[in-house]
């Protein structure tokens, strides 16, 4: 299912479902709070942005907005 914004042009083809722990959710919402995300859901991209960074699969990039987060660069 793909969802469009004309002012972000955000195209995401694929929905990821996952089950967490309360503790796993509680980290997650923690983090979305510290960092003044918009959503779960761009919180837990954000983590997997920097997780892929983290195993060299992607390069941290600073600077953007949360509405600009997404797992891989360009997406």
């Amino acid at each position: 299912m793909a969802a469009d914004r004309n002012n972000g042009n955000l195209a995401r083809g694929e929905r990821l479902q996952i089950m967490l722990s309360p503790e796993e959710l509680t980290a997650v919402d923690d983090f979305r709070f510290k960092h003044r995300m918009p959503s779960r859901a761009a919180a837990v991209r954000e983590l997997f942005r920097l997780g892929l960074a983290g195993a060299g699969f992607v390069q941290q990039s600073d600077g953007k907005k949360s509405s600009d987060f997404g797992v891989l660069d360009g997406q």
